[in-house]
């Protein structure tokens, strides 16, 4: 398989998408590793496997519509696997091999026959004290926004996922992009005040426009580069509960389509009435209870 990922929007030719089966009990509110899903344990509202099956396979059949190839990870006996994008991640033609938090190591193991897709060369295999997940990871042609934690208590953040040491890495393979780091606000109970991945706050879409959440960068002047770099006239932005709802995390089949929640009826309607959008509703809101939505559960190999 040639990987080819320049961008978010680019038109999709080939994805992984998470896996639904088998995703095991319900957390203990200590085994939980993100503020929504300890919120959805501490309220009793954590979703049924069976709802999440109808989700994605609503997600799938989208993805099919536009002839997408659709990979699956091979099913782990109850565990949860729906979020393909923090296993590994693709910048342009390299496959980045993500050291994930101790709790989903044992994920990758599923991916052992897409990974065998890709030529060896083409996998780039992190030290072990580099710290990253694609979600935190958007590719915009000559940018890379890499989202980010430099709090000295960043070890005792369950939520927080990449470090410094492996932005430093990335300029490293990537010299000729523009990397932005980013650093995001970190709460691991209390989803309003913390901000799993950059993808949760900041989302590009179409060729020139993205969705964005100014509450959750540490530093404002970081909200601001992100306006200037794309323009206030194409930026939607979220309010604190359409983040709570993850707004800002939807999917791009190409610069013309979205798949988005179909209970994001504001920002849906926007993006079809005011950007011109094609806009396919599916049902999302009991995966979004487990701190992802649907650029969460994708894992995109290829983009024209």
């Amino acid at each position: 398989m040639k990987l080819n990922i320049k961008n978010e929007t680019g038109r999709l030719k080939s994805v992984v998408l998470g896996q639904p089966n088998s995703l095991g009990g319900v957390p203990t509110l200590e085994e939980s590793y993100d503020a929504k899903s300890y919120h959805s344990i501490e309220n009793n509202i954590y979703p049924k496997e069976e709802e999440i099956i109808n989700e994605m396979n609503a997600f799938e059949a989208v993805l099919k519509k536009y002839d997408v190839e659709v990979l699956r990870p091979s099913i782990i006996e109850d565990y949860n696997q729906v979020f393909a994008r923090d296993v590994a991640f693709v910048i342009d033609d390299k496959m980045i091999i993500s050291n994930v938090i101790s709790d989903r190591a044992d994920e990758q193991d599923a991916y052992k026959s897409i990974f065998e897709k890709v030529k060896w060369r083409d996998i780039i295999n992190l030290p072990e004290t580099a710290h990253i997940e694609g979600g935190d990871v958007i590719v915009w042609d000559n940018f890379l926004f890499v989202g980010t934690c430099f709090s000295e208590d960043y070890r005792n953040y369950k939520t927080a996922r990449t470090n410094e040491y492996a932005i430093e890495i990335l300029k490293e393979y990537f010299p000729k992009k523009r990397i932005i780091d980013l650093e995001l606000k970190k709460n691991d109970k209390i989803p309003y005040e913390g901000i799993l991945h950059l993808d949760c706050t900041f989302n590009p879409v179409g060729k020139d426009k993205c969705i964005i959440y100014k509450n959750g960068f540490v530093d404002e002047s970081d909200y601001h580069l992100i306006i200037d770099i794309f323009g206030e006239e194409n930026c939607f932005h979220v309010t604190d509960q359409e983040m709570f709802e993850m707004f800002p995390n939807i999917f791009s089949i190409s610069p013309e389509i979205v798949v988005s929640d179909k209970a994001f009826t504001r920002m849906n309607n926007h993006l079809r009435n005011e950007w011109g959008m094609t806009v396919e509703e599916i049902p999302y809101r009991e995966i979004s209870k487990m701190g992802g939505l649907l650029r969460c559960s994708t894992m995109p190999l290829v983009r024209e």
